[in-house]
């Protein structure tokens, strides 16, 4: 079994660049879900009774500000419970897993859940798109150069797009994997989008949104050229975009330290892959330095980055309409909450 469990995590490190803390603490949680069984089998059953002033004004900033920032919560027990926490944190948007990140396979979504999480979604004021981003499994790698962990990578991605629309979910956010070093990077490239062509063959309307990457294990998506050429590759542009991830920049080589810095990174993605295809941003500080090509998240002021970046994210139109999501260490839903006031009060009114 420890064997296994560590073939599972070489696996997840290939893909992810690094075993993140989010992933120990969502498996601890569904853990902890799995044995108090905590189902909810009827529609009936509602979380939201109601939202509380402090939240309506967060719901109001971000339509004002057209900043919707949000953290990735957890799932655990069920999507539902998703909804729950991010409006306990004050999350205008919010991330979280489909499942579990421990193994390939997944209980089939129960109709009855969906529509629990339709009508808390709903109810708490999560209902654009935007503001709902599910983030893919790092078991997956769609750039393989092994047959049997694409054909496993490829069933896992499709369930996932599937479920994505049983939830009436738009984005979906995911690593885009590496080639291990075993084929040449065009090949992996060319194989990725095949892949995505596949998903969307498969599926009706989720937009699949590739992650920026720090660049280790052979990653694809590392440089903008990268999810250029992914992008070009795609038959139906309407339904790929990309996730910047703050620290993927930066551990790639990507100075986001500063406004002016920042704002040279941003027309070098213009120029290379196009602004309209910008879906989403992961707000991390870092703790590795500038061009390690290391993927070490930290919390807002805490690391290499500094807050300057995140001030400037927080008033840049470039930033509007789409979901801003921490993934940040995680140490509570206090610091969470801390972390999501100060990004709003960097808005300069």
């Amino acid at each position: 079994m420890r064997r296994k469990r560590q073939k599972v995590v070489e696996e997840i490190e290939e893909v992810a660049g690094g075993v993140e803390e989010k992933i120990a603490v969502e498996s601890i949680a569904e853990e902890v879900a799995e044995k108090m069984e905590m189902k909810v089998r009827s529609a009936k059953v509602v979380i939201n009774k109601g939202l509380d002033a402090s939240f309506i004004n967060r719901m109001q900033e971000a339509r004002q500000t057209r900043k919707y920032v949000g953290v990735h919560v957890s799932a655990a027990g069920g999507a539902h419970f998703a909804v729950k926490n991010a409006r306990e944190m004050g999350c205008a948007s919010f991330a979280l897993f489909l499942r579990s990140q421990r193994q390939w396979n997944a209980k089939p979504l129960e109709p009855e859940l969906a529509k629990v999480f339709a009508a808390d979604r709903s109810a708490s004021d999560y209902g654009m798109p935007l503001q709902v981003l599910p983030h893919g499994s790092y078991l997956v790698n769609l750039a393989s150069p092994d047959p049997v962990m694409l054909a496993k990578s490829r069933a896992n991605f499709v369930e996932d797009l599937q479920r994505c629309e049983q939830l009436g979910i738009t984005l979906y956010n995911f690593h885009p994997g590496s080639t291990k070093g075993e084929m040449l990077r065009e090949k992996g490239i060319a194989q990725m989008a095949e892949e995505l062509n596949h998903a969307h063959r498969q599926t009706k309307s989720v937009v699949t949104v590739i992650e920026n990457m720090a660049g280790g294990a052979n990653q694809i998506g590392c440089e903008f050229e990268d999810l250029a050429r992914v992008i070009a590759l795609v038959h139906d542009k309407n339904r790929v975009g990309v996730c910047l991830d703050t620290a993927h920049l930066f551990g790639y080589g990507y100075d986001v330290s500063s406004a002016d810095k920042f704002d040279a990174v941003l027309k070098d993605f213009d120029a290379r892959v196009g602004l309209k295809y910008l879906r989403a941003m992961h707000l991390n500080d870092s703790k590795a330095p500038l061009g390690s090509k290391k993927d070490r998240h930290e919390n807002l002021g805490k690391g290499e980055i500094g807050l300057e970046c995140f001030r400037f994210v927080m008033n840049d139109d470039r930033f509007n309409d789409i979901p801003l999501i921490l993934e940040t260490p995680e140490r509570g839903p206090d610091l969470y909450m801390s972390e999501v006031n100060m990004l709003y009060s960097f808005v300069k009114k």
